[in-house]
């Protein structure tokens, strides 16, 4: 037996299919607004799990790279700072050259040993010097400086509370400070100051031990204390010892340098990643714009074609119905 089709069943099939039709135009109109493939979870819902697992990686990534920018600033600081100790280490080592010559008079001497005081008091400053307000050679213990601001000639009060102490008595905290830089790998970006000016020396430390020392400040201070004494072959004796300390100090800045070129590295690869996450992102999420604009120009159509034959439909009239 055949259906019978009304008109009313006619009017709201036509309603139907032109609210479809409407519908896939106002899809395909976002996309070509917004550019995007994917405005809601709807639209798909497969895709917009892989979208939000890109979106993720990305800010992950993201924060690798701000941390390797941190590294290589804190890095590009502590290259500069080593090199400025191991400039005031030449400008001492040149002074006491002059000095050992045996021809010079304590007049002379005297003079050399206030630059000495000058580039002692200097050292202490680079000692102490700080990036973003933290201290840089102090380890972990960044908000207190490694060494003291005491001047050379200031004795040390062994009695006092806390006890007054000279920069080479003192010993830096050695804890490192690493930034993550990918997922399970962090990387130390400072230096200890026992790396730079070497090991501190105890105050109930013997003569012999003092002179063993390669500490920059205690070396400072014997050839303070040999020019004051107008001790000419005692400072070239020293001059031996001030070569291996310098030898350090390049050693470190080396490792510096070093460090600075793995993080440059890691910063490229970062770089590379962002770049790959962000291309599968677009074909994800992007909208193919010819696609779009000639998928909308098709529907376009259909919707026109829609309402023609809605117009056909509903034509009739009561006296149609009459004839």
């Amino acid at each position: 037996m055949s259906l019978r089709v009304t008109q009313s069943m006619m009017n709201s099939q036509l309603i139907r299919n032109l609210s479809a039709n409407m519908g896939r135009l106002n899809n395909l109109q976002n996309q070509l607004s917004t550019g995007r493939l994917i405005n809601k979870p709807s639209d798909n819902p497969v895709g917009i799990t892989f979208s939000l697992r890109y979106r993720s990686e990305l800010q992950t990534n993201d924060q690798y790279i701000e941390n390797v920018g941190s590294a290589i600033s804190m890095l590009e600081y502590t290259d500069t700072i080593v090199g400025q100790a191991g400039d005031i280490m030449q400008r001492a080592r040149e002074l006491l050259v002059q000095a050992s010559n045996g021809t010079f008079e304590q007049t002379s001497l005297t003079s050399i040993k206030t630059e000495i005081i000058q580039l002692y008091n200097q050292m202490v400053e680079v000692g102490n010097s700080q990036f973003n307000g933290r201290q840089v050679f102090n380890g972990e213990l960044t908000e207190e400086k490694p060494y003291p601001t005491m001047g050379m000639e200031e004795a040390a009060d062994l009695s006092a509370d806390p006890p007054k102490l000279k920069a080479y008595h003192i010993a830096p905290d050695t804890g490192a400070i690493r930034y993550e830089m990918s997922a399970g790998m962090t990387l130390g970006v400072n230096m200890s100051g026992n790396q730079v000016f070497g090991e501190a020396v105890l105050p109930t430390a013997t003569i012999e031990e003092q002179k063993a020392s390669d500490n920059v400040f205690m070396l400072l201070q014997r050839a303070h204390d040999m020019l004051s004494e107008g001790d000419q072959e005692g400072i070239s004796a020293l001059l031996s010892q001030f070569d291996v300390r310098m030898n350090k100090m390049l050693t470190a800045r080396a490792e510096v340098g070093a460090r600075m070129n793995r993080v440059e590295i890691i910063k490229n690869r970062l770089d590379d990643i962002n770049l790959n996450i962000q291309t599968v992102q677009a074909k994800t999420e992007d909208a193919d714009m010819a696609a779009v604009i000639t998928q909308m120009k098709t529907e376009e159509n259909v919707y026109q074609a829609s309402l023609s034959a809605g117009a056909q439909l509903i034509r009739p009239s009561l006296v149609d119905f009459l004839r």
